[in-house]
């Protein structure tokens, strides 16, 4: 009778539970990260009930109830949004399709608005979103 030797195995170490923790981390920082796009800049927004989502690259404009203003993250006067806009580069597209984001204060006035309004028609910009909140 022949007697075979077997090879033996040698200890290895399983590592499906690291990866699975290091996975779980990946995710975690993942999810945690995306939570940093809103500015620091808080307005209390309108509600509506019909609003539709819209591209947000762009420019964003904010406008706080006491008259603060701020183009991007940078603050600026109505007199002065005039002069950012027309230095801004829109990253070879037409001024006429660059989306604008404007984020007004429900206490900001009509004519407030309108004058923004006014300074992006005035400098090309026409493709203008009124960003709300949702009811």
């Amino acid at each position: 009778m022949k007697v075979q030797n077997r090879k033996k195995r040698g200890a290895g170490v399983d590592l499906t539970p690291m990866i699975d923790v290091v996975f779980q981390l990946i995710l975690f920082f993942l999810v945690s990260t995306t939570f940093a796009i809103l500015p620091a800049i808080n307005v209390n927004l309108p509600e509506s009930s019909t609003s539709q989502g819209a591209e947000t690259a762009g420019i964003t404009i904010i406008v706080q109830e006491n008259g603060k203003m701020w183009f991007n993250d940078e603050q600026v006067s109505i007199k002065t949004l005039g002069e950012r806009l027309s230095i801004f580069d829109t990253e070879g597209r037409p001024k006429e399709e660059y989306p604008v984001t404007l984020e007004a204060d429900s206490n900001v006035t009509n004519g407030s608005i309108v004058k923004i309004f006014d300074v992006l028609r005035a400098e090309g910009f026409v493709s203008i979103n009124l960003r709300t909140s949702d009811k």
